[in-house]
């Protein structure tokens, strides 16, 4: 039980990462830090994207409109936080709480 509880916290931290990760390159093209010409940097960002957008799309359709401001990766986190200590925590009795 506790390898699975391990798993489970393993893939969310990682997607967690993958988030932020997204989060910092679109602010890095947007200051034009990032060239997003750069073979390299459009390989990641269409990694990043293809990976995150599934799961942000419906959030950003729930959300009203702010106008720059893209709040959909706060907000999955904090779901992902919840939902992970939700699941290790109360069922399972592994986490930090425990």
């Amino acid at each position: 039980m506790h390898a699975l509880a391990t798993l489970i916290d393993l893939a969310v931290t990682l997607f967690i990462y993958i988030l932020i990760a997204n989060a910092i390159l679109s602010w890095l093209v947007a200051f034009n830090v990032v060239n997003p010409q750069n073979p390299f940097a459009r390989q990641v960002g269409y990694f990043l994207y293809r990976v995150t957008e599934p799961v942000l799309a419906p959030i950003r359709r729930i959300l009203p409109d702010l106008g720059g401001i893209d709040l959909s990766p706060v907000i999955l986190i904090v779901i992902l936080i919840v939902l992970k200590n939700l699941i290790l925590v109360d069922l399972l009795g592994y986490g930090q709480f425990a």
